[in-house]
């Protein structure tokens, strides 16, 4: 066979089911960028709040949308089978399980509530900083039972529904910010607490939104009687809850190596930090890119596993790398175009400028280490495979990355630069790892 005959099929597939997850994705990421220009044009300090607050809140929706995930590859083997049954039972105890993890970790960051004037922030910014974070907080079961009906709507192959979805959602946020912050249509100025308000009615619908479509529209009726008569089912629950772990905590890793790289070169300065903070918010392109194909990846091989197809999972894998490697030559091209016009964009300082464009070439370097670890983690996340995923991120990640970034940044005295050393390693590491995992997972024509 040709190569375009061999791949044709799994190259439009990947890209049917990748493209509405990179729109959704993208609809996030303009809506937080909105949030801080709104809530920055009404007063800084308000924006200062919200910063705050969104950095804090950022580590458990991370840790919940990875925990989400451990639903959709249980999913897509069901419908690789055709068992519609199993997959209502599936979002019934998939719903639960993360409505109960939502209520879990409302409780911990409202316990971190009562305690928010011990986090060193200013005492002027408390006022502020109170209200929105409640805001957040009650937010968070409604966050866990939208990523619940996602990655149902994803297993299942139907990446639209939770595209339209998200997109309504931002748009709605948008408005509402724009009515609540500044004091439109007969509210008052809220600024921030605005901004929360906005927020947590935009959670609330969104799952609302995706809970009518499921019980009334005809687009999901053959998964509503399972789903009506299923009880709570111990088992489910416990693989459920193990493998939305897993996810969670390879996520966690993945970003505590960025996170905890950004404290060391928040040790070098304001001017390295500034750098650091510019170059992050221009790898987002590549990140929404591989997350949409990754999250396609995951979808097919789970059908593949589920029908105990293993050259169906080699193929997919496969095809799924040359479509990351396409794109990362795309992104690198459009990363070398704006390498010159990251000042004026941000306008940043000279010494900011300079260092950002040094960066941007370690940044080409990372795309490679992106590709092999959002194929691999991907595809051995279809396969069930999550706890060796999460072992493979512990060593890229800890066990290399970060010392590699001490390493360079200090006991090397590379500064900024030799920090930044260290990700794309760790990153290749952990993504041969996996590579390394799904090669022995996939040797004979048969998984047990």
């Amino acid at each position: 066979m040709s190569f375009w005959s061999r791949y044709r099929l799994d190259f439009r597939e990947l890209l049917r089911l990748g493209l509405p997850i990179m729109i959704g994705q993208l609809g996030v990421v303009v809506v937080g960028f909105m949030d801080g220009l709104m809530v920055g044009r009404y007063a800084m300090a308000d924006l200062a709040a919200v910063s705050f607050v969104n950095s804090v809140f950022n580590i458990p929706i991370l840790f919940g949308l990875g925990f989400s995930y451990g639903l959709t590859p249980l999913v897509g083997q069901s419908a690789g089978t055709g068992d519609t049954n199993r997959i209502g039972e599936l979002l019934k105890n998939g719903l639960l399980v993360n409505g109960a993890l939502g209520v879990v970790m409302m409780g911990i960051m409202g316990a971190l509530l009562w305690q928010v004037e011990h986090l060193g922030q200013p005492a002027e910014l408390l006022p502020l900083i109170r209200p929105y974070f409640a805001l957040q907080l009650v937010s968070l079961p409604f966050v866990m039972l939208f990523n619940a009906f996602k990655q149902f709507a994803d297993g299942i192959t139907d990446t639209r529904m939770p595209m339209y979805i998200m997109v309504g959602g931002n748009v709605l946020n948008v408005l509402l910010n724009y009515i609540l912050i500044y004091g439109k249509l007969g509210s008052p100025a809220l600024g921030a607490t605005g901004a929360g308000i906005a927020t947590l009615l935009t959670r609330v619908l969104m799952p609302v939104t995706f809970g009518w479509v499921f019980f009334y529209s005809r687009r999901y009726f053959r998964y509503r009687p399972s789903f009506r008569r299923s009880r709570p089912q111990r088992g489910v629950l416990r693989t459920l809850t193990r493998m939305g772990s897993w996810v969670g905590l390879q996520m966690g890793i993945e970003n505590g190596m960025f996170s905890l790289g950004g404290v060391m070169i928040g040790w070098l300065g304001a001017v390295e930090l500034a750098a650091h903070q510019v170059i992050l918010s221009v790898s987002t392109l590549g990140i929404l890119l591989y997350y949409g194909t990754g999250a396609a990846i995951s979808v097919r091989v789970s059908h593949f596993f589920g029908r105990n197809d293993t050259a169906g999972v080699r193929r997919t894998v496969q095809a799924g790398f040359l479509l990351m490697v396409a794109m990362a030559v795309v992104i690198c091209g459009a990363f070398l175009a704006l390498r010159p016009l990251m000042g004026p964009i941000f306008n940043a300082p000279q010494e900011v400028t300079s260092i950002v464009r040094v960066l941007m070439l370690i940044l080409l370097t990372l795309q490679v280490g992106d590709v092999f670890q959002v194929t691999y983690a991907n595809a051995l996340r279809g396969m069930n495979d999550v706890r060796a995923m999460a072992l493979s991120s512990f060593v890229g990640y800890f066990l290399l990355g970060l010392p590699l970034c001490y390493l360079g940044g200090f006991t090397l005295h590379g500064g900024i630069f030799g920090i930044w050393w260290g990700f794309p390693v760790g990153l290749m590491a952990a993504g041969l790892l996996m590579l390394g995992r799904f090669r022995r997972l996939t040797r004979s024509e048969h998984h047990g």
